[in-house]
């Protein structure tokens, strides 16, 4: 007899929790699903936005640099969140906020003014 119970409380148990996961197993493995992915998201929005970080610190005169609107040119100085650019032959002179950098180019080379492209070997 005590042995049947057992069994009866096991075999309740047991259809509870298969019940429940019947019922909610689904809706479960979503939410876990989804915590997962916001959590590797963040993750990798955050090295997005340090390794970004880490290029706008290193911005000093004499970088080439490309904006956020395509232009590029040469950093001629930096003052706090004021990025001043020289661009093209004629080295006109703009004003950039330090966000509207887009990135740090590595290829020296310049338009002239009938838009030919040429090397740029000048360093600074």
């Amino acid at each position: 007899m005590h042995i049947n119970l057992i069994q009866m409380m096991s075999e309740d148990a047991g259809n509870a929790i298969g019940n429940f996961f019947a019922q909610w197993g689904l809706i479960i493995i979503m939410l876990v699903a989804l915590v997962a992915m916001f959590f590797f998201s963040s993750r990798s929005n955050k090295k997005r936005q340090k390794q970004y970080q880490e290029m706008l610190d290193s911005l000093k005169p004499g970088s080439r640099v490309r904006t956020i609107g395509g232009i590029y040119g040469t950093v001629t100085s930096v003052k706090g969140d004021v990025v001043f650019v020289s661009v093209g032959p004629d080295k006109a002179r703009l004003v950039f906020s330090r966000q509207a950098i887009a990135s740090i180019e590595d290829a020296p080379v310049e338009a002239t003014i009938d838009g030919e492209i040429v090397e740029n070997t000048e360093k600074k």
